[in-house]
């Protein structure tokens, strides 16, 4: 058990008052995070965070050197990497830098893999289906940019929302509603709302660091990763404009939200997900604490385990450390394995009938459902395991206002893509593999694929 769990049943089992630097040390980061992730802003046409600001002012600023600052992260990542396993340098022996490059077979070939494509794509040699503008492409040019940017303030600025009580307040206050509905923690709620407002992507880096912090277990960490890691509003827009259907946005994401809730509802308590354990990560063990134990109000009850954790919170230096170690671990291992993975699903899907051959079944079932160019739109069904963008992509040229309303809809709710969700799940310590992942999308498209199509036969005729 934490030392902050032992000061938590302190302060809110003796009635006593809370301390004032405790309320300042909880009230100030929290209230900096909550604004860095959770508050939307509307700038020009679209809708941001302030974390995201942050991240598209520096991608502003660094502009067309960002496809060759990523060629050359992930040409040092494979490079310092074969440098530990094969030399087995001192420095690298112990601690940060044995974890971040002293790694399996398997990942040592998906970072070979993703600098052999970034620096094709980037020189423009070899073949034409890896440094195509619509696969290698996509991945160096317009991916890997965002993904620097985004995920260095992201890991950075992080703690300010997780790490000073924040968490334990929401968890707290939240946490027999979502239990109830969701079988999960009040935390979640946390996870949930970053992602609508910021980024899917950041939902999964919370929902990672707190299931190896304890806060989740196997199961609940699971569920949340592959239910509430809803791409953001910003996203969402940027669908929408591309598939041109910005004047239903209102319906659309309406749509989107409601489909969403019932998979939420429903996945985590089928297989695969309904089997998961319910154990915490075992190097730390369970450390949440969301009961309320004694006979104090909800309100002073969950202020007390918020004021609880920020007074154990880490001090300036180690959250730099972290900090930095967070960014090297994204950059080093986790932009690799993104730029490998989508590429080779890019590739898949733009230059292979894969995509076109798996969803046949799904021919009938959509003509079934009334939705007119059924054909066109049955790979689009699919090809969003691959990659988010893809469906919207094949999509846009549908004539079928309603049809292509259905697949920007569809696309968002199947929430496992491989270029980015999967491949984070996949290196985070979260027990899911890729079969699993598989599976869940399946599912989510079977539960949200009807609900969606009654709602556009219903908001767009």
């Amino acid at each position: 058990m934490s030392s902050h769990l032992h000061s938590a049943d302190k302060i809110t089992t003796d009635g006593g008052k809370l301390s004032t630097h405790g309320l300042i040390k909880f009230l100030v980061p929290s209230l900096i995070g909550i604004l860095l992730f959770l508050v939307p802003f509307s700038v020009g046409n679209t809708i941001n965070i302030g974390m995201g600001l942050a991240a598209d002012w520096l991608k502003a600023t660094l502009g067309d050197a960002l496809p060759a600052i990523a060629t050359v992260v992930l040409t040092l990542s494979i490079v310092l990497t074969l440098v530990v396993k094969l030399t087995k340098p001192g420095w690298a022996r112990q601690g940060a830098m044995k974890e971040l490059f002293d790694i399996a077979p398997l990942w040592v070939v998906m970072r070979a893999l993703g600098a052999a494509f970034a620096l094709m794509t980037y020189f423009q040699v070899g073949p034409e289906m890896v440094t195509a503008s619509f696969t290698g492409g996509v991945m160096l040019n317009d991916l890997a940019p965002v993904l620097l940017t985004f995920f260095f303030f992201a890991a950075i600025l992080l703690p300010f929302l997780v790490d000073f009580g924040f968490m334990e307040f929401i968890g707290s206050m939240v946490r027999t509603p979502f239990r109830k509905i969701f079988g999960l923690p009040g935390r979640s709620a946390i996870d949930a709302t970053a992602s609508w407002m910021g980024s899917g992507t950041v939902g999964v880096l919370i929902t990672t660091q707190q299931y190896e912090q304890g806060f989740y277990n196997a199961r609940e960490a699971s569920a949340i990763a592959t239910n509430f890691s809803i791409v953001s509003i910003a996203f969402a827009l940027l669908v929408t404009s591309f598939i041109g259907i910005n004047h239903l946005f209102v319906p659309f994401y309406l749509t989107v939200v409601v489909a969403g809730l019932v998979a939420a509802v429903i996945v985590p308590r089928l297989p695969p997900l309904s089997r998961k354990a319910n154990t915490y990560y075992e190097p730390v063990g369970c450390q949440i604490q969301e009961e309320n134990t004694g006979n104090q109000s909800l309100l002073r009850y969950s202020l007390g385990i918020a004021v609880a954790r920020a007074e154990t919170a880490p001090g300036p230096l180690k959250l730099a450390r972290l900090a930095l170690f967070n960014v090297a671990d994204i950059f080093f291992g986790l932009l690799p394995l993104v730029i490998a993975i989508g590429t080779v699903a890019l590739v898949l899907a733009e230059f292979t009938p894969l995509f076109t051959w798996l969803s046949m079944p799904m021919v009938p079932v959509l003509e079934w459902m009334g939705l007119p160019e059924a054909e066109a739109a049955a790979p689009a069904t699919l090809v969003g395991f691959a990659d988010m963008f893809l469906p919207a992509v094949l999509a846009s040229d549908i004539e079928s206002e309603l049809t292509r309303f259905v697949i920007a809809c569809l696309s968002l709710t199947q929430l496992i893509y491989m270029s980015e969700i999967g491949a984070l799940l996949l290196k985070s310590r979260i027990p899911l593999k890729l079969w699993e992942l598989v599976v869940i999308f399946l599912l989510r498209t079977a539960i949200t694929l009807p609900i969606i199509v009654v709602m556009a036969h219903w908001l767009v005729g």
